[in-house]
């Protein structure tokens, strides 16, 4: 029986596991997934956590309750020796171990890209993780309650200032859901307006969103210049430092929360690891999703999703390769899935291939744009094609009955707009009134400690 490893359980290992579940024959492989986290995150879903409109643990998927006949293992793999053909997995606790295979797939997706620009490293939040998402969330909310007290002044527009760095899709997004999280937060704040909060949507290029064309794009931006959401194109962040925003322009504000999200890069677990590598850092591959090095196709190594360089034969990709995003992880996912059972049982892989339909954004409830070719819809219809896209689009029934019925919950009764930016540090209350021995007793107990370690000696 043949065993294969997959690296990594975002949108193309886990699609890659569970297509290899249904496709492979009772005992004609197993399946290992090695990721730190024990699920995937429906990351399209991340500006509506931030902004209330979904419940966080419904935009994840638990590898163990949907990958049935998989191993998994929640670790991080610090090492590929395929020569040997194993993997070297470091858990959290305990020490490394390897796992041998036969086939590995290295799917370990992306990571938030950043600039050595002074203060972001410090003070700047991405939008990758469910986790991320929960916080800018929760620092949002928190800052509105603490304003809605304050006189006017700087230390108040500190506060009610956000500043979203990055114009692609997911800083968009993102910047649109928070400005209408805070749009109806007003409602319960009667101490504050609209005018007291400052949106900033910060893009080096001359334009937002590629992906759409530029008619949507200048839409978008009329729509949010209304809804008192500024954006600056042709523009720098130049520093953060402390929560200062110095921009290219010369102009310079002061906030307590900055968004990143100016763009991904591959995983950089893999230098090193023997895996090849193109200039960008990401995994070498042609277009059957095999790994390709300079003397051709590395036998039994496998790649796909955002880590990896995938020709685009639809001739739509930037450079000639698939573009970083959800669309071509999945299916990519899928079709490697397929072309492994195909090596398998001696059959010949076929080259992936997809072009792409088109694009769908949110941009707060009941607005959104789709763009498909020179098509547009913008508004209400947008946002009821943004929606019944990814509703249809979020992996499996289960996690899609939940998401819908946070929609229709919202519709009834709003957003959720409870924070509990506590829990990020659960044993701050607890430890505020635990009782704690005295200082003699203390030290009795040690000494009594360090006589038992001695006579164990």
């Amino acid at each position: 029986m043949s065993n294969i490893v997959i690296i990594g359980g975002g949108y193309a290992g886990f699609y890659a596991a569970f297509k290899l579940e249904r496709q492979l024959r009772k005992n004609e492989a197993s399946v290992t997934l090695i990721d730190p986290l024990p699920y995937m995150t429906y990351q399209p879903f991340l500006p509506e956590v931030a902004a209330g409109s979904i419940e966080a643990r419904h935009v994840v998927v638990p590898h163990r309750r949907h990958l049935k006949r998989t191993r998994v293992i929640t670790a991080r793999v610090t090492g590929i020796d395929h020569a040997n053909k194993q993997v070297t997995v470091t858990p959290e606790f305990g020490d490394p171990f390897t796992v041998d295979y036969d086939h590995v797939v290295v799917t370990a997706g992306a990571v938030t890209r950043t600039f050595p620009i002074p203060g972001v490293a410090d003070v700047a939040i991405g939008m990758k993780t469910v986790e991320e998402a929960v916080a800018v969330r929760d620092r949002l909310i928190d800052n509105m309650n603490i304003a809605a007290h304050m006189p006017p002044g700087p230390e108040r527009d500190r506060l009610l200032t956000v500043v979203v760095v990055g114009g692609g899709f997911a800083g968009i997004e993102t910047f649109a859901e928070l400005r209408g999280l805070v749009s109806d937060l007003l409602r319960r704040f009667p101490e504050l307006t609209i005018s007291d909060t400052h949106f900033h949507l910060i893009e080096a290029m001359d334009r937002i969103m590629p992906e759409v064309s530029l008619k949507t794009s200048h839409w978008v931006i009329k729509n949010l210049e209304k809804r008192e959401a500024h954006i600056h194109l042709n523009t720098q962040l130049v520093s953060a430092v402390d929560g200062r925003i110095e921009l290219s322009t010369g102009e310079s504000l002061e906030t307590n929360l900055v968004v990143w999200t100016a763009g991904v890069k591959a995983q950089s677990m893999l230098g090193g690891s023997g895996v090849p590598l193109e200039e960008r850092g990401r995994v070498r591959a042609q277009a059957d999703l095999r790994v390709i090095d300079d003397n051709g196709v590395v036998e039994g190594m496998w790649t796909s999703g955002d880590v990896a360089a995938v020709p685009d034969l639809s001739g739509g990709g930037v450079g000639g390769y698939c573009v970083p995003n959800a669309q071509h992880a999945v299916r990519q996912g899928k079709h490697l899935a397929k072309n492994l059972t195909a090596v398998l049982r001696g059959e010949e892989p076929k080259d992936y291939f997809h072009k792409n339909l088109g694009a769908v954004a949110g941009l707060g409830v009941g607005v959104g744009v789709l763009q498909v070719g020179n098509f547009a819809l913008t508004g209400f219809l947008g946002f009821l094609a943004h929606r019944g896209y990814h509703g249809l689009a979020m992996p499996m029934w289960e996690r899609k009955v939940r998401v819908v019925s946070d929609w229709l919950l919202q519709l009834f009764w709003g957003r959720d707009v409870a924070s509990i930016r506590a829990v990020q540090k659960p044993r701050e209350f607890f430890e505020e009134f635990a009782a704690r021995p005295s200082p003699a007793a203390e030290a009795t107990a040690k000494k009594r400690a360090s006589k038992a370690k001695v006579s164990a000696n």
